[in-house]
């Protein structure tokens, strides 16, 4: 995830190679050196925690390690990738660090990262989220741990909908005949909003069918948009795709949704985050309207499971070279853990998920943020390996193919041209 994450609290906000050589023997320690302070430095990105409760947890550490101070270093999104590569090629790196969920994987891979595998169980392991555990773990190593995720739901007009006599669906079917209704009853308004490249959607969907975006084949991945599975998911996504005006080349971002689409009206739905719905609220207020908005997560094939989810978020990991790698892991044990991650999540009032279901905030009924955590138990995340950051460059194969279904090409045809390309991509380190 690269954006700014607190933004828009009160809507429920969200939404974002190393080169490692060798490791160091110093395994820190929770004392001080005599005669002198010992610091643990922590990059967390800007917007992700709160000040109190940073300073909280911060206060908790220090009074159980005497001479021991925390050194929290803000830092921004942009060129974080970089600036992350090399400090932990170097000797003196941050002893925590923030890392995106996807971005994980690529700094395990090359050994930039502490394998925390035998501290499971100090660090609260069993307690957390399964659907973002799996960001934090590669070939079965723990690299990391989760700290919080934020995922997609439906944004919807009330008005729009109470004048077509549509409730929130349960289940795709629903959903389909609510957008029928809601088409018939003005035509001047689009049901749903969906732009033809909106991946991240369709990924929810290919889960749903029991696919992937590509899946471990011996010692290599191979990529899986020319499966039956993936044929069947975007058939359902060019089904709601068929309700929008939107762009079948572009995504969510172009133009941005939340801000150059929704807020000049016709509008009654559309997918989005928490942010985005913030930024939607606050674009129609200065317009001169007020927003009315309804939330309701992505319905599922049976209504007993509400759709599959992308979960964007954000782990923290420990550095190889850390010279203080004890410490490193009580202050993460401390911070990951169920009491302040309680506390995390009602500083940001629901806001994000915390990385274990029993730490969630109650949200308050009808927002966004129950909206969340009701879809979070189908959350899930792309495949793990450093090499996929390499499929969502541009130009990213699964839009191509998105765009190319949409405009008629069979998707059987276009799946398999997009998995030579994820193939080729994604076993690139």
């Amino acid at each position: 995830m690269k954006r700014k994450l607190i933004a828009a609290v009160s809507v429920a906000g969200m939404m974002v190679g190393v080169a490692a050589c060798g490791s160091s023997d110093d395994k820190g320690s929770s004392e001080p050196k005599a005669g002198g302070e010992k610091t643990l430095t922590v990059w967390v990105m800007d917007g992700s925690a709160p000040d109190a409760w940073m300073a909280e947890v911060n206060k908790e550490f220090e009074a159980k390690h005497e001479g021991v101070k925390v050194k929290v270093e803000k830092q921004q999104w942009n060129g974080i990738q970089e600036k992350v590569t090399t400090a932990l090629s170097e000797n003196s790196p941050p002893d925590v660090l923030e890392l995106g969920n996807t971005q994980t994987a690529g700094y395990a891979v090359t050994g930039g990262l502490a394998d925390l595998t035998a501290d499971k169980d100090k660090l609260g392991a069993a307690a957390w989220n399964k659907g973002m555990l799996s960001s934090a773990e590669m070939d079965g190593k723990l690299y990391s741990a989760p700290w919080y995720a934020a995922n997609r739901v439906v944004i919807y007009d009330k008005k729009a909908y109470a004048k077509a006599g549509v409730t929130p669906p349960k289940t795709r079917d629903e959903w389909i005949a609510g957008l029928e209704k809601l088409k018939a009853a003005d035509a001047k308004t689009q049901p749903i909003y969906l732009p033809g490249q909106s991946w991240y959607v369709l990924a929810g969907f290919v889960w749903d069918e029991g696919g992937d975006l590509a899946v471990k084949d011996g010692d290599k991945w191979k990529g899986t948009l020319g499966t039956a599975e993936a044929a069947s998911a975007m058939d359902f996504y060019k089904k709601l795709q068929s309700f929008s005006t939107a762009p079948k080349d572009k995504d969510e971002a172009s133009p941005q949704q939340s801000t150059d689409v929704v807020p000049k009206g016709g509008v009654a739905s559309w997918i989005g985050l928490g942010w985005e719905a913030g930024g939607a609220i606050d674009a129609i207020k200065k317009a001169g309207g007020e927003a009315d908005f309804g939330y309701f997560p992505i319905p599922g094939k049976t209504a007993d499971k509400p759709g599959s989810v992308f979960f964007g978020g954000s782990n923290l990991a420990i550095a190889e070279r850390s010279a203080n790698k004890d410490l490193a892991k009580e202050w993460l044990a401390l911070a990951a853990g169920k009491e302040q991650m309680t506390k995390y999540s009602a500083a940001v009032e629901g806001a994000l998920l915390p990385n274990q279901d029993d730490a969630q905030f109650k949200p308050a009924a009808g927002s966004f943020a129950e909206a969340m955590a009701a879809a979070a138990p189908a959350g899930k995340i792309t495949p793990v390996t450093a090499g996929w950051a390499n499929v969502e460059t541009l130009p990213n194969p699964i839009k191509e193919y998105m765009t190319k279904v949409l405009k008629g090409e069979d998707a059987k045809k276009a799946g398999e041209a997009a998995d030579k390309e994820i193939t080729e991509r994604i076993n690139k380190q």
